[in-house]
C-alpha cells in the first residue's frame, strides 16, 4: 500500500527539480554547479535533468499554474531571496497543487494497482492544499 507522498517523492520531486534547474540555468544563466548548490543536489544530477535523463516521469511543463509556481521559486532562488523555510513552503505548494489537480493519480495507480482513482479523491480539490 502506497501513499501519494511516496509517489510524489519518486516522480514529482525529480520532475519539479528538473524544471527548476532548467529555469536557473537557461533563464538566470547559472552554471550547473550553482544550480545544484541551490537545489541541494549534485552537478551530475543537474546534467541528467537538463538532458531529460532524470525527472521526466511526469510532464508538468504544459500546466501554466505549475509553471508559474516553478518560475517564481526559481526566481527567488536565483536572487538568493529565500530562507530555507520559505523554500520548503514554496516547494510544498507546487507538490500540493500537482496533487490537487489530479496529476498524480495515474502514477499512483501504476505503483499501487489497488488504488481506485475514480473513487479516491484524497488529493483532489481545495482540502488537499491544507497538507502543511
Amino acid at each position: 500500500m502506497s501513499v501519494p507522498c511516496e509517489i510524489a517523492v519518486k516522480c514529482v520531486l525529480p520532475s519539479v527539480r528538473a524544471m527548476i534547474a532548467k529555469e536557473l540555468t537557461a533563464k538566470h544563466g547559472l552554471k550547473q554547479e550553482e544550480a545544484a548548490k541551490l537545489l541541494g543536489v549534485s552537478q551530475p544530477a543537474i546534467s541528467l535533468y537538463y538532458r531529460k535523463m532524470r525527472g521526466k516521469s511526469i510532464d508538468l511543463e504544459n500546466d501554466s499554474d505549475i509553471t508559474r509556481l516553478i518560475e517564481s521559486l526559481a526566481d527567488s532562488l536565483a536572487t538568493n531571496d529565500l530562507s530555507r523555510k520559505e523554500f520548503i513552503i514554496k516547494f510544498c505548494e507546487i507538490c500540493k497543487t500537482i496533487r490537487a489537480k489530479g496529476l498524480l493519480c495515474k502514477m499512483h495507480k501504476a505503483f499501487d494497482p489497488a488504488v481506485n482513482i475514480e473513487e479516491c479523491g484524497l488529493c483532489l480539490g481545495a482540502d488537499s492544499l491544507k497538507c502543511t
